[in-house]
């Protein structure tokens, strides 16, 4: 017999009704389940109202009620502070419990302990699952039973754990359809607010032909799946079409991680070997960027490595000058700046232009990597704190398993390796498009008549900028060599 007469799930990150945790543990322990999604205005309210992410969850809610709508059921939407609405909301409905799938992320967890604690002082409860991870907290620790801080040993054990109970005991999907007919019934026509209800103004989402919501994200996987073994070699190539785009519904939970882990593992057999196995990896990463912001939380604020903190950034007019250069791609090394025109222009960027385009803020410019941090949080459409921190982090020498402070990105030589032909840098910036490829990755090293007049000349010099870095973490106290 089911445990509650009524539940309530509570979505947000996880904006699909298959293989879905809180949903499936809701339907299988009530007797009537109701759904519901917040459009939280303490996240929303601080957001530019040209906010891709903003549509992209407004569609993606959309088809979540339609869907829902064809199991039997339906979505409830409110906009109001989500700490606030959904114990009223249980209120009002008179649901015993309220089930979700767990976030990691510092505000995330202080707003479910305030709405677990006014869930209890009506006399109901929160049920929190593990949902957006394959592993996490502390299901993956060292043998000495700490959280690891280097990648490869946690991922040789991750994957240790995944084989002990087979590979499908932690990635099997939760079968949410067989308990349909628990569903709340709907009482009422769709009522999904607008945009401009919400405050925002439709974005070129649509002419990026960014796919939203489960169907956009299955159309997704499907294109991926036909790439897949080519995935370890073609996914640093920014001009290549190598990576999977699945960023942003992993973000927003429009696709199973679980299903993409059965991707990889079902193609690490076969001739896909090499690709899947990258790609498993890839997912790993994700797993370890959240347990790092469980366990060290202060990496919000300040390096994983507290010495790190000792370094003295460039400040002042030169600095945030230098800093606009950056965000505005007018750096004059190509390839960050068509990287730059890439994020600002789609909210997409090129995980290996992400390396390039942090290091050269840091190590070149010599600015606080909090401050590109902060840029990529507000045009990345994939945006996840725990996975841009630690990316940063790694940029900076100042994170778990990061690059050492004396490896030093070249943009030049990036250039040429990972854009040889330039496909990618005129793709962006169209100013360059006459230029020959050999010149186009340093355009003031061609000949005069060549240069073009209207892009800029490099700010700074990458050697020079390099010795100053190397006196910049000289401060730093590093580790002995091992």
């Amino acid at each position: 017999m089911p445990r509650f007469r009524q539940s309530l799930v509570w979505f947000r990150r996880d904006l699909r009704c298959f293989d879905h945790a809180a949903l499936y543990h809701a339907l299988k322990e009530s007797e009537q389940v109701y759904c519901a999604f917040i459009f939280d205005k303490t996240i929303l309210d601080s957001l530019p109202r040209h906010d891709r992410r903003v549509e992209f969850i407004r569609e993606s809610v959309a088809e979540l009620d339609a869907e829902l709508r064809k199991l039997g059921g339906f979505l409830l939407v409110r906009h109001d502070d989500a700490s606030r609405a959904i114990p009223q909301l249980a209120r009002e409905l008179g649901v015993e419990a309220v089930f979700v799938n767990r976030d990691y992320e510092p505000a995330a967890v202080t707003r479910d302990a305030i709405v677990a604690e006014r869930l209890v002082k009506d006399g109901r409860l929160l049920f929190e699952f593990k949902d957006q991870v394959i592993f996490e907290k502390d299901e993956v620790l060292s043998q000495s039973g700490k959280p690891f801080s280097v990648f490869t040993p946690y991922k040789n054990a991750w994957l240790k754990k995944l084989q002990l109970e087979g590979s499908e005991f932690f990635v099997r999907a939760y079968p949410v359809d067989q308990y349909r007919a628990h569903l709340a019934p709907a009482s009422t026509v769709s009522a999904i607010l607008s945009l401009q209800e919400l405050g925002f103004e439709k974005t070129n989402l649509a002419d990026l032909q960014i796919s939203t919501g489960m169907s956009g994200g299955q159309d997704l996987v499907d294109d991926f799946r036909e790439r897949l073994a080519r995935y370890d070699t073609a996914r640093d190539f920014p001009a290549v079409k190598g990576p999977s785009y699945l960023s942003v519904h992993l973000r927003f939970g429009t696709v199973s991680i679980r299903g993409l882990a059965r991707l990889a593992l079902d193609n690490m057999r076969g001739s896909a070997g090499n690709g899947a196995a990258t790609w498993l990896s890839e997912l790993v990463w994700r797993d370890f960027y959240f347990m790092i912001l469980h366990h060290h939380p202060h990496v919000v604020e300040r390096s994983f490595r507290p010495e790190y903190d000792a370094i003295r950034w460039e400040s002042g007019a030169e600095a945030e000058d230098m800093f606009r250069a950056w965000c505005e791609g007018r750096t004059g090394y190509p390839l960050v700046d068509a990287a730059m025109a890439q994020l600002n222009r789609t909210g997409y960027m090129h995980n290996r232009l992400r390396m390039v385009t942090a290091s050269f803020l840091i190590k070149d410019l010599g600015i606080d990597w909090r401050w590109g941090e902060r840029y990529f949080a507000e045009k990345l459409n994939d945006y996840d704190l725990a996975a841009n921190n630690g990316g940063w982090q790694w940029a900076a020498s100042s994170g778990c398993d990061a690059q050492p402070y004396f490896r030093i990105f070249n943009p030049v030589t990036q250039s040429e390796k990972f854009d040889p032909e330039g496909k990618f840098i005129k793709r962006y910036l169209p100013q360059l498009g006459a230029l020959p490829a050999k010149h186009v990755h340093a355009p003031w090293l061609a000949p005069a008549e060549l240069r073009p007049k209207d892009y800029p000349s490099p700010i700074v010099r990458h050697d020079e900028a390099r010795k100053r870095t190397l006196e910049r973490y000289a401060v730093v106290k590093q580790p002995a060599e091992k």
